[in-house]
């Protein structure tokens, strides 16, 4: 790994195991609050990109300390990439050496396309990842709603009844999941991978994730996280199957989940949206808005490239 990296002067690099992971969330947290005022990652997410099926951290992460042992930067790789670095030690290279890390460990692990997000008020980052050869590929936004009140909740279309999540249902919830987000992404995941990264994660709240049901059939989800510490609810997944679209049954159960949210003391909500799934108008037409936008983008990593 040395041999693929220069660290600037005073810098040195390790991987990441999972003692460093309140280290991490530390400098993850300081970057939040550099760019948006406020913490938006908590602890429990960190944990869950390390466990990641395929990702082994002794080879996909890495830790950068500064010459007092502190952490100043770290990055992972796998299929994805993620870089942050501490608002303290921007504009010494360290960016540029862990997203340098990231395009050579991903091609060394014999991946052939690795994705960064960037936000898109980071002008510095984006013009280091499309200096690399990155490329724009899609949008992403993040939604917010106040909910100074309780949210009437609509009538259920005829025939559908929810419920909230309760043990047993994972199974059913993945292949509604993996199923309606079929037509986009990029690959299926497998069931581990999915739990690893939803219902297992230590903020996925049961109780605030309602379920809809036609008869005995699974037809809609919404999976909610509630870590009380970043002082909002968040919804991680929405997911409606084909058959039962257009029927306002994401509406009802973004209704039920904000309704929740607010009777267990939380003000607002926030999710992500992607623009390859065409929700926009969606959460817009539930009383979301729009609070910034990030860039995916992506890198082929054919030889020599």
């Amino acid at each position: 790994m040395s041999a693929q990296l220069s660290w600037p002067a005073g810098y040195s690099g390790r991987p990441a195991g999972p003692d460093d992971v309140p280290a991490i969330h530390r400098l993850v947290a300081a970057a939040e609050i550099d760019r948006y005022g406020r913490v938006e990652t908590d602890p429990d997410a960190i944990a869950a990109d390390l466990r990641r099926p395929g990702l082994d951290p002794t080879v996909d992460t890495l830790l950068c300390f500064d010459a007092a042992a502190e952490l100043a930067g770290w990055a992972w790789a796998n299929r994805r990439s993620e870089v942050d670095v501490h608002p303290a030690h921007r504009g010494r290279g360290l960016g540029a050496a862990l997203l340098d890390w990231t395009v050579w460990r991903a091609r060394a692990s014999g991946t052939a396309r690795l994705v960064q997000i960037v936000p898109d008020g980071d002008a510095a980052a984006t013009a280091l990842v499309r200096s690399r050869g990155f490329e724009p590929k899609a949008t992403q936004w993040l939604l917010g709603i106040d909910l100074t009140a309780e949210p009437e909740l609509p009538e259920p279309p005829a025939g559908i009844a929810v419920r909230p999540f309760r043990a047993g249902d994972e199974r059913a919830v993945h292949r509604l999941v993996e199923d309606a987000f079929d037509e986009w992404q990029q690959r299926r995941r497998s069931y581990e991978e999915w739990a690893l990264l939803t219902v297992q994660r230590d903020a996925f709240a049961p109780r605030l994730s309602p379920l809809a049901f036609h008869g005995d059939e699974l037809v809609g989800a919404v999976l909610s996280l509630d870590d009380p510490a970043l002082g909002e609810g968040y919804v991680e997944r929405v997911a409606v199957r084909r058959d039962h679209r257009n029927l306002g049954i994401a509406r009802l159960l973004l209704r039920h989940a904000f309704a929740a949210f607010h009777r267990r003391g939380q003000r607002s909500c926030a999710l992500w949206t992607h623009s390859e799934t065409g929700a926009l108008s969606l959460y817009e037409r539930v009383g979301m808005s729009v609070r910034r936008s990030s860039t995916i983008y992506q890198k082929h990593l054919a030889a020599g490239r």
